[in-house]
């Protein structure tokens, strides 16, 4: 699986989102973290500035809803425009249906996993989702410490997605850097949300170049 790229606006300028997401025309995605103050205790973006950005920017969008009704509010983001939208297994109550009424919308699925939350229970899923992603941090804040704790249940999780055999992208999101990020492509991810390591660099571009040409030497 190719290395993708996923700089997190999170990180960015709030008042300049559009030419901060023309700042990396490298991304494979531009990941926009989308915080209820319920699910996580911060509230950030929402449906308009999806929307606006859709019309913004030609990168796919990669909608991360850390909210507590995401059964409700998902497909509504898959409508947006989102290329890819990923639904926390802690918040939904209706996964199957949810994750198929993303698909059908044109989007992809993603389920994601808190650091403390098991993979094994979630291997059944696997045939409804076209991303698997583990938070390398708690959820709600940007600028973490990147946890070392997940990466067993990363490879744990590389070896169920090699044994479903379908085409599952494995992400991680989370403190995500030039220091962490060949572990966790070791470890077996292929996609990589990264925030300050981007947009806090006096280059983005280039951070991006240098970021994936890191993961791609470990994945090697």
């Amino acid at each position: 699986m190719a290395v993708q790229i996923s700089p997190s606006i999170l990180a960015a300028d709030f008042a300049r989102l559009a030419d901060e997401a023309a700042a990396v025309p490298n991304a494979d995605w531009l990941h926009v973290d989308v915080m209820d103050y319920h699910f996580v205790p911060n509230l950030t973006l929402g449906l308009p500035v999806v929307e606006a950005l859709r019309k913004a920017t030609e990168t796919p969008l990669d909608c991360h809803l850390m909210i507590s009704d995401p059964d409700r509010w998902a497909p509504q983001y898959a409508e947006a425009g989102a290329g890819s939208v990923t639904i926390h297994a802690e918040a939904a109550k209706a996964p199957v249906r949810t994750l198929r009424e993303i698909r059908w919308l044109g989007a992809r699925a993603g389920l994601a996993l808190n650091p403390a939350t098991p993979v094994e229970p979630y291997a059944d899923l696997l045939g409804e989702i076209d991303m698997l992603l583990l938070m390398t941090v708690e959820p709600g804040f940007g600028g973490q410490k990147f946890l070392d704790v997940v990466l067993p249940k990363l490879r744990r999780a590389r070896e169920l997605v090699t044994r479903h055999g379908g085409n599952v992208w494995l992400q991680v999101d989370g403190g995500v850097d030039a220091g962490t990020i060949e572990r966790c492509a070791e470890a077996g991810a292929d996609v990589f949300v990264a925030g300050s390591a981007v947009y806090g660099a006096s280059d983005p571009k280039a951070a991006i170049d240098a970021l994936r040409a890191a993961a791609e030497r470990a994945a090697s």
